[in-house]
C-alpha cells in the first residue's frame, strides 16, 4: 500500500508538531525528533482541483489542507484554547477552517458536503440533472 507523506520544511520542528498535533494529528516518535517528527492521521488523499473555478489559486498552487468529519468548533475550539487565531469560512465545497501555522504557511481543515459540492459543480457546468 502507498501512503501519501507530504513533508513540510519548517524552522521548529517542536513548534510545528504541537501544532499539527493539535489539529488532532498522532505523533509517531522516531529517533531524531529534534529533526524529523511524522505526524498520521486515519486516512490520506491527494486532491486535484480545477484552478480556473479555484476563487483566486493560480495552476501550480498547492495547499496543505486536511478533511474531517469531526465538527469544525471542536478544532476551532483547540486552535483558540492553543492560541492559533484561525477563520471559519463558507466554502462551495462546504465549510473550512483556515489557520497559519508556525512558519506562516496557512492551513485548511475542511469538512465536505457532499450535497453542497454536488450544487456547486453542477452550478459551475450549468448541469442540471
Amino acid at each position: 500500500m502507498l501512503t501519501v507523506l507530504p513533508i513540510r520544511y519548517v524552522a521548529d520542528v517542536e513548534a510545528s508538531r504541537d501544532f499539527y498535533a493539535g489539529l488532532g494529528l498522532a505523533v509517531r516518535q522516531e529517533p531524531g525528533a529534534a529533526v524529523w517528527v511524522q505526524l498520521s492521521a486515519a486516512a490520506g488523499a491527494v486532491g486535484v482541483h480545477a484552478a480556473a473555478v479555484s476563487q483566486g489559486r493560480p495552476p501550480g498552487t498547492t495547499e496543505l489542507g486536511f478533511a474531517t468529519d469531526e465538527p469544525l468548533e471542536q478544532i476551532a475550539q483547540r486552535l483558540e484554547r492553543d492560541g492559533y487565531p484561525y477563520e471559519l469560512v463558507e466554502e462551495n465545497f462546504g465549510r473550512s477552517i483556515r489557520v497559519t501555522d508556525p512558519d506562516g504557511v496557512v492551513v485548511q481543515i475542511q469538512h465536505i458536503d457532499p450535497d453542497t459540492v454536488r450544487t456547486s459543480a453542477a452550478a459551475l457546468t450549468g448541469d442540471t440533472a
